[in-house]
This record gives structure tokens, sequence and C-alpha cells, in this order.
């Protein structure tokens, strides 16, 4: 059985918060997203919260979302994992993962980026 050494790729998290009325929450909310990005594996380097934005149409009866952008490092091999488990939670209402330093900053990306 050979031991191949984890490759970590450095990763740029998109996510949105369901927040529904639980506006003084927000702060434990990322602190949570921390600590699981950190039991899959992976390192939090830089956390950029970039406020409650509504959404261009209602979607599943939530009109607006906090973003958070999440700079993180993660054995690639972790990441579905990770995916799946956000997908069970209830607090998170979308998430999306881009390469760091790939096609722009995650705040560019979340500016024109749809909401359905």
């Amino acid at each position: 059985m050979s031991d191949q050494p984890k490759k970590i790729q450095t990763y740029e998290g998109l996510f949105i918060l369901n927040n529904a009325g639980k506006e003084e929450g927000i702060r434990e909310m990322i602190e949570k997203l921390e600590k699981d990005i950190q039991k899959a594996g992976g390192k939090p380097v830089k956390v950029e919260r970039m406020d409650k934005r509504p959404f261009a149409r209602v979607a599943r009866k939530v009109d607006a979302g906090y973003y958070v952008n999440i700079v993180f490092e993660m054995p690639s091999q972790n990441l579905a994992a990770f995916r799946s488990k956000l997908k069970l939670d209830d607090e998170i209402f979308r998430s999306m993962f881009f390469a760091a330093g790939r096609r722009g900053t995650a705040k560019e990306r979340s500016a024109r980026a749809p909401v359905n």
C-alpha cells in the first residue's frame, strides 16, 4: 500500500448564509463554518465578510443572504466530502468554490453570479 502525500490546494469559497431571522448570529455562523473547514482537514487563511445582499429573485422562499468569502487550504481529495456536508446544513444557503487566484476575486464573481 502506497502512502501518497496529500496535495494541498488553496481555494476561495463563496458562502451565502441563510440568516433569516438571525441577524445577530452571523459571527457564530461564520465561526462554525471555519470549524467545519478545519474538521474537513483544511485551514482558513482569510475571511472576508461581504454583508447581506438581496437576491435578484426569491429562491426557496429566501429573498436575501449574508455573503462571506473564505480563502482556505485543504487537501484536494477532501473538498467533495466538505461540499456534501455543506449541502446538509440549513444555515448554508449556497456555496461555490474556486481554485484561488483564478478568474478574479470572489467578490467580483459574486457581483455577476446569478442566484437560482
